[in-house]
Parts: structure tokens; C-alpha cells; sequence
């Protein structure tokens, strides 16, 4: 529990307090770009749900909105097919994107997904972090790493956050923050601290939305 007369637990107070408040706030689709000259000219922070397909991106935004059909899931990977962008109380953009990795899908309708992700990520004046969701059992793939490269060529500031971690026990999930923060030092884009969230238990979302409505505050 937070000690009141703490300097930093009052600063860790207020900083849950925005997040709690910033994500009380109406949250609203405002478009989909299937395509890049699709995706809509917007002056807000943004930040970008990346991930591989059935990582738990839609999962993650309806459970850190409240809302349980903001963001469609879905059973069969690969359903988010276009960049589905939602204003936040004026405040702050979230942004979900499609799936990568998803073999199942068609080579035409997956080149088509990452072209448009990679341009959208590269060249988004508005994008102010990325966070690419890794799910806590299975860890880092090529595909993951190749966006991650790409991210540090852009110079675009990523961020990891793992989901599923309550079904994982406590010790690995330990052992594969460990691996990756001491991957995630060697990369300059990447912002050294992993997150852990469970979308179904609820962990680590209090925190998340206190880390998003910091980027919001950063910037407006």
C-alpha cells in the first residue's frame, strides 16, 4: 500500500490517479485505414498496439478503456485487418494495429498488412511510443525482432509489454524479463522497462494507463 508521507509513493499516487482518470474519459473509434492513403490526418499524441497475431492487443485496449467491445477480439488470428484508430477524451490516440506474423493469411494480403504497418510506423509525426505485446509464454520470435529492428532504424521509441502473464508461473516470467531488458539495453529505441499485464486479471493495467496518460501529459 502506498505510504502517503513518501515522496515517490505520493508521486506513484498521482501518477495511477491521471491514468485512472485519463481512461475514465469517453473512448471513441474515429477510423480504419486499410490502406496507407486511408489513414486519417490527426493532431493528437498516438500510441500504437503492435504485436503478433493472438498476442492480446484488442484484449489489452478493452480492458484499460473498461469498455468489453471497443476493440474486437477474436478467437481466429489475424481478424484485425486494418489500423483501427480510437480518441481518448481528446487527450490521446490508441491505435491498434494488425497482427504480424500470421502465416494462415494470404503472402498478397500479408505483404499488404506489413507494408502499411511499417509505413504507418516510420512516418507517423503523432506516434509517440509503441508497444509491442509479446505473450508471456512464448517469449521474443523473429517476427517480433524484425519490428523491432525496424523501430530502432526509425528511430521510433517502443516499449515491451507482456501479456498473458497470469498463465505463466511468477519464476518464468521473471526469468524472461530478465532475457529481453538485457536485449532491450543493446537496442536504442527501446524503452528499458517491460511491463507485465494480464488482460483477464487485471494485472499490471492500473500502471499501464498511469505510463499512457504520462505520454499524453508530455506532450499537450
Amino acid at each position: 500500500m502506498t505510504d502517503p508521507t513518501d515522496p515517490a509513493g505520493e508521486n506513484e499516487a498521482k501518477r495511477l490517479e491521471a491514468g485512472r482518470l485519463l481512461f475514465a474519459k469517453e473512448c471513441q473509434f474515429v477510423a480504419g485505414a486499410a490502406t496507407e492513403d486511408m489513414l486519417p490526418e490527426l493532431d493528437l499524441t498516438e500510441v500504437a498496439f503492435a504485436g503478433r497475431s493472438n498476442v492480446g492487443k484488442s484484449s489489452l485496449v478493452n480492458a484499460l478503456t473498461n469498455r468489453n467491445t471497443l476493440a474486437r477480439t477474436s478467437n481466429t488470428p489475424g481478424r484485425t485487418q486494418q489500423i483501427n484508430f480510437f480518441n481518448l477524451g481528446d487527450q490521446l490516440h490508441l491505435v491498434d494495429l494488425p497482427g504480424h506474423g500470421y502465416a494462415k493469411a494470404s503472402k498478397q494480403k500479408i505483404g499488404i498488412w506489413t507494408e502499411l504497418v511499417n509505413n504507418y510506423l516510420r512516418g507517423r509525426s503523432t506516434l509517440r511510443r509503441v508497444l509491442l505485446l509479446i505473450d508471456a509464454r512464448h517469449g521474443l520470435k523473429v517476427t517480433d525482432r524484425e519490428v523491432m529492428d525496424m523501430l530502432d532504424v526509425a528511430a521510433v521509441s517502443y516499449q515491451i509489454i507482456l501479456t498473458k502473464v497470469d498463465k505463466s508461473n511468477q519464476s518464468d516470467v521473471k526469468s524472461l524479463t530478465q532475457k529481453i531488458e538485457a536485449e532491450l539495453a543493446k537496442r536504442p529505441a527501446a524503452h528499458p522497462e517491460t511491463m507485465l499485464t494480464s488482460s483477464v486479471k487485471g494485472i499490471g493495467i492500473e500502471a499501464l494507463r498511469a505510463e499512457l496518460a504520462s505520454l499524453a501529459e508530455e506532450v499537450g
